[in-house]
């Protein structure tokens, strides 16, 4: 069990001081026994009471780092079991499987293949984080496998193989890169962990059971090694999502330091439509790494695209730019749009224009990542807001005309907009979906 915050505040300097960002030192103990700062925001803590409280102050889940440089792969350090109570902040990591015994042409086809899964969404770049390499035949394969892959990606790596022998083979050829080594379990533990220990590595533990994984843990930490990702055994889907859970649970509401890591799960679905569906979710329940043979566009669009909703912050809509945006190349004749800063309605938007092929002009107006109704009712898509934003975007610089195409869900505001702007105001379609017909059919410049 973890302090509580009048242990902590035992240790702390009593000043009132303020330095740390909070009011006094019984508050910021508080807050440091809730997880929710660090005990290096006090300049003024001793050693003495640094030592002290040093199991109070580390996260209930360990960061943990694979890879370098851009590629980096950070997970652990959430704080949470339910993003609405403060967000998640290290989205999941996903790896696809590369198999060692491919021939050298086909396994450096397939790295390649991997390093095509990016796809950009809502104006982010959302892609595969890792290459899992699985152990070939014997140690000198593994090794070469290991070398080729590196050389033809950028992605971090995790190191597949349950054989010592062939991990360490690999492992001097890309020690380098720090992967994470795939797995410690409680056959090879020691050998394993040396291997981790002397390349500074992070390690997986398997083991069959949350108490034999705990046990596992307690074991590696004493060998040495405290960068862990854990790995409960399970495969089927009702057991990895209860597993996944009591992990997270045990880390974050019982302060079990055994199991306060982060997770790799593995999918094993018959068909790619149901690995999919497990991928998705593992990543909403509550895996630090997950590997899978997916490799196609379409399935990892649909597992990017879950993480990316799962991850961003629930109280921080992923939002851009308020100004003046254009589709192909409009001129002074062309259409003239308006509709909020929220990233999905603005490029759902960008999309159906695009699709209308009619080159066009969009406002856009900040609403602080609201929705088009959303910021209506909360009166930050008004008249008044709109009109500004056409003031200050240029765009009657741009065009001959003074005619504005508001979404048909505000058409309320026409009235209002348009003595504001002095702009013609049009209502559009109430639905994106209707602007490539509207624009093809109703607009007239």
């Amino acid at each position: 069990m973890g302090l509580t915050g009048l242990d902590i505040y035992k240790h702390l300097p009593k000043t009132n001081c303020g330095d740390c960002g909070v009011p006094t030192c019984l508050a910021f103990a508080m807050k440091l026994a809730q997880k929710q700062t660090s005990l290096d925001k006090c300049p003024h803590v001793t050693d003495d009471a640094k030592a002290a409280l040093e199991g109070a102050s580390a996260p209930p889940v360990k960061l943990v780092t694979a890879g370098v440089g851009d590629a980096k792969v950070e997970v652990g350090n959430e704080t949470v079991l339910f993003r609405h109570d403060e967000t998640f902040y290290h989205p999941t990591a996903l790896a696809v499987t590369v198999d060692a015994a491919l021939p050298e042409d086909q396994l450096v086809a397939r790295v390649k293949q991997i390093n095509e899964l990016v796809f950009d969404r809502v104006g982010q770049r959302i892609g595969v984080n890792m290459v899992a390499l699985q152990s070939g035949a014997d140690a000198a394969q593994f090794a070469a496998a290991a070398k080729a892959v590196a050389a033809n990606t950028d992605h971090a790596l995790v190191l597949i193989a349950d054989d010592p022998a062939a991990m360490e083979a690999a492992v001097k050829e890309v020690a380098d890169r720090k992967p994470l080594i795939y797995a410690a379990t409680a056959d090879n533990a020691e050998d394993m962990a040396r291997i981790a220990k002397e390349n500074s590595c992070p390690l997986a533990l398997r083991a069959d059971g949350l108490e034999a994984l705990a046990a596992l843990s307690q074991k590696v930490q004493g060998l040495g090694v405290t960068d862990l990702v854990l790995d409960s055994g399970a495969r089927e889907p009702v057991k990895v999502l209860a597993d996944q859970t009591l992990i997270r649970r045990a880390a974050l509401r019982k302060k079990f330091r055994p199991l306060g890591f982060p997770t790799i799960a593995f999918t094993a679905a018959d068909s790619p439509e149901e690995e999919v569906v497990q991928a998705t979710e593992y990543v909403a329940k509550y895996a630090g790494i997950l590997v899978m043979n997916a490799d196609q566009p379409w399935q990892l669009i649909a597992i990017l695209t879950a993480r990316q909703n799962i991850f961003t912050d629930p109280q921080k809509p992923i939002q851009l730019d308020a100004g003046l945006y254009q589709v192909g190349e409009p001129d002074a004749n062309s259409p003239v749009l308006t509709t909020t800063n929220f990233s999905l309605t603005y490029f759902t938007v960008e999309g159906d224009v695009e699709a209308s092929r009619v080159p066009s002009w969009i406002v856009v107006v900040d609403t602080e990542g609201t929705s088009v109704l959303t910021a209506w009712a909360a009166e930050k898509f008004t008249a008044d807001t709109i009109a500004a934003a056409i003031k200050s975007s240029g765009i009657e610089d741009k065009v001959s005309h003074r005619k504005l195409v508001i979404p048909g869900g505000v058409a309320v505001l026409s009235g209002k907009l348009q003595e504001a702007s002095g702009w013609q105001v049009l209502v559009g379609p109430r639905e994106s979906s209707g602007i490539p017909t509207y624009l093809k059919t109703t607009w007239q410049g």
